[in-house]
């Protein structure tokens, strides 16, 4: 059987996750970039009405820029933004004691202040930030592509707070990267009954089909996505039932 760790009670550390925890479960980059096309293909089909999505994908959000984000229309997101360079993770909790709109527009301490020259372009994109430039960011996560790990920022988070940067409502499913997880997620937000054996195929990044589409959600169809799903770089479309 598996050894309990036990709970420090009291401490709190156990019983809540940041950044820093993300980072050391997120997987690799070119496995991060995977997931995100996956998640973004199955909220295409399951959401095919754009603004009520809660992932997306873009293979061509800038010049050798690939984007994947999430927002959940209660003003949580994030945006991970892939290059040559390696990946930019920022999140977003708009609930978050340590959103800038609680401290005087001001970033947390230590959440972008050791991001490094490669992704200073990110940390200062105008897409992430409000109208007054002040950026909407409570949790940053980057990996150079040399690098063997995820890094982060040295932050001192709010005491009392189960989910103080938002990091477990914003990246759960990038966390933990199981076909079950999405599964839950979906079945609860969209409200629909999700077949898991499909979810594994598009996680699989197998060839998409007329039937897995329409058994996924019978109102849309796979030529009706068909240039939203080249817009995820998703990697295979057939266009014939296999």
């Amino acid at each position: 059987g598996s050894v309990e760790t036990p709970t420090v009670r009291g401490s709190g550390l156990d019983e809540r996750m940041t950044s820093y925890d993300v980072a050391r479960r997120l997987p690799a980059i070119g496995d991060l970039r995977n997931l995100s096309r996956s998640l973004a293909v199955l909220d295409t089909i399951l959401s095919p009405d754009w603004e009520y999505r809660y992932y997306s994908f873009n293979s061509a959000w800038a010049d050798g820029e690939e984007m994947a984000s999430m927002r959940n229309g209660s003003g949580d997101e994030y945006s991970i933004v892939f290059s040559s360079a390696g990946a930019y993770i920022r999140g977003f909790d708009h609930e978050s004691p340590m959103s800038p709109y609680a401290n005087d527009g001001e970033v947390w301490p230590g959440v972008i202040d050791d991001v490094p020259s490669a992704f200073l372009s990110c940390a200062e994109e105008p897409a992430f930030s409000d109208e007054d430039h002040v950026p909407a960011v409570t949790a940053c996560i980057w990996r150079e592509t040399v690098e063997t790990r995820w890094s982060h920022g040295t932050i001192d988070f709010p005491v009392g707070h189960d989910d103080p940067d938002g990091s477990n409502r914003l990246f759960n499913l990038l966390a933990d990267p199981s076909p079950e997880a999405y599964k839950r997620f979906a079945q609860d937000y969209y409200e629909v009954a999700v077949n898991l054996a499909a979810v594994c195929h598009v996680y699989a990044l197998r060839p998409l089909t007329p039937a897995l589409v329409s058994g996924l959600n019978a109102a849309t169809s796979l030529s009706d996505m068909a240039e939203e799903i080249r817009g995820i770089g998703y990697p295979i479309l057939q266009g014939n039932s296999s």
